[in-house]
Formats: C-alpha cells, sequence, structure tokens
C-alpha cells in the first residue's frame, strides 16, 4: 500500500438504544488495521441510509422491506411506560395497557413502536421526539410508552419505568445491502453471530474423500505394475519361474 492509499474502512450505524460497544471492542480486537466509524442515526432513517452507502451496515429497528436489504434478527426489547417518580403506578412491579385507559400517553411523531392505536388518551398535540416527549413526561403532562432502552437513554431521576404487557414490542436486528455483501460485512456479521476467529464463516466444508477399500487400486483404473523379477508362486516360492517349473517335474523312478 502506497502512503497515498488509505485502509479500508467499516461504517457501522445504530439507531437510538442500540449500544455496540461489545461488538465493536471485538472488531478492534480481530481486524486492528481496519477502523471501525460508527454513524448514529434516527429509526426512521436508517435504511435509507444503508441504501444511500452511507454505512456498511447497522443495527436498526424492524421492520424493513427487505426487498433489497438483508437483516438478521437479533433480540426483542421489553415495552415501558415511563413515568414521574411520584405517580401512583411506581406501587407496582408491572402494568398493563389497560391500567393507562385514564391516563394522558404521549405519542412522539418518531414513535418505533407499531401501533394499531396507542393506548391511553391522545395528548392535545404529538411531540417531535421522544426527547421531547420525555420533557413532558417529568412536567407531568402525560406518560410516554418506549422500548427499554430508549427509557434507558433518556434516563432522569425524577423519571422512572415499569413494564408494560399487551402492547407492541420493538425488534432490533443486523441489516445490510444485500447486493453489498462485502468482505467486511461478512466479518461483522460472523462477530455478532459470536463465531471464533477461526471460524469458516459460513462457508462449506471440504468434502470428505473416499476411503479406499478391498481392490481399491484397482477400482481406480490405475493398473498395478508387477513386482521387478517376476511373480512370486503362492507358497513365496522362487522367483525364476522355469525354476519353479523344473520342481512341479515328477521323478523318474529307478
Amino acid at each position: 500500500m502506497t502512503g497515498s492509499e488509505a485502509p479500508p474502512a467499516f461504517r457501522l450505524a445504530y439507531v437510538p438504544g442500540v449500544t455496540p460497544t461489545k461488538w465493536v471492542r471485538i472488531w478492534n480486537e480481530r481486524l486492528p488495521d481496519t477502523p471501525l466509524t460508527l454513524v448514529g442515526v434516527p429509526a426512521a432513517e436508517a435504511a435509507g441510509l444503508l441504501r444511500d452507502s452511507g454505512a456498511d451496515a447497522g443495527f436498526v429497528r424492524l421492520p424493513v422491506d427487505r426487498t433489497d436489504l438483508s437483516a438478521i434478527p437479533l433480540y426483542t426489547e421489553t415495552t415501558v411506560v415511563v413515568i414521574p417518580k411520584d405517580h401512583a403506578a411506581t406501587a407496582v412491579e408491572e402494568m398493563a395497557a389497560e391500567d393507562l385507559a385514564e391516563e394522558i400517553v404521549l405519542h412522539p411523531l418518531d414513535d418505533v413502536l407499531d401501533w394499531e392505536r396507542p393506548p391511553g388518551r391522545p395528548a392535545f398535540e404529538r411531540p417531535a421526539t421522544t426527547a421531547d416527549a420525555i420533557e413532558l413526561v417529568a412536567a407531568g403532562v402525560g406518560l410516554l410508552v418506549v422500548p427499554q432502552s430508549l427509557a434507558r437513554l433518556h434516563h432522569r431521576k425524577d423519571l422512572t419505568y415499569r413494564p408494560l404487557t399487551g402492547v407492541p414490542e420493538s425488534r432490533i436486528a443486523l441489516s445490510w445491502p444485500e447486493e453489498k455483501t462485502t468482505d467486511l460485512v461478512e466479518e461483522f456479521i460472523g462477530i455478532v453471530r459470536g463465531r471464533t476467529v477461526n471460524s469458516t464463516r459460513g462457508r462449506p466444508p471440504t468434502p470428505p474423500q473416499p476411503k479406499a477399500g478391498r481392490g481399491g487400486a484397482k477400482k481406480s483404473g490405475t493398473p498395478r505394475k508387477p513386482a521387478a523379477g517376476g511373480a512370486k508362486s503362492a507358497k513365496g516360492g522362487a522367483k525364476n519361474p522355469r525354476a519353479a517349473a523344473k520342481r512341479g517335474k515328477p521323478r523318474r523312478r529307478p
């Protein structure tokens, strides 16, 4: 490589709530000469970023259009409701969607849950972002339902959360453009799937060679060469066929 050539790099996108630290550390240990660049992206824009070659692969929230994007589902998140610490719901360990029927539940424009109908009573106006909704919860305007990772991301000392049942859940996947499955993408897929350094990365194993049985040399089509000096007799006799023939003649009687 000349001084003007830059080393190959890998660009990894990730949506809010995903923490790629573990996988980045393994990458740096295995490929120290290949820099990995993290690209933060809103969940709604992740698929477009991958299609526009803004990243080689990315952690996204499902669903994604698999017409041109490959995706490996990784895990499903717990859905929680974010509440003020002085809210009555702090007395329980878990809530159900029906428990929010009389509550104002904020529904931000960047919501990542696939709602048929959000629970609770809608607010007068939808917040622009989840961060804005968190501020409104802290102000006592309403409650917020999000994946647990987003509740942790926007943690505040005056807020807490409880698991919520009977509502959609968000799934995280590793995605990349199907037509751009490069060697570096394959390397990262192996890391995410827990493959070891010596893994074949899904390549088919070498087919076993057939074992030679009895008469295997003849089956191979290659004739065996006769031993030097002629064939031996069945009892391991002389190598000279004439000598063998003489010993085979009967003696004359006197």
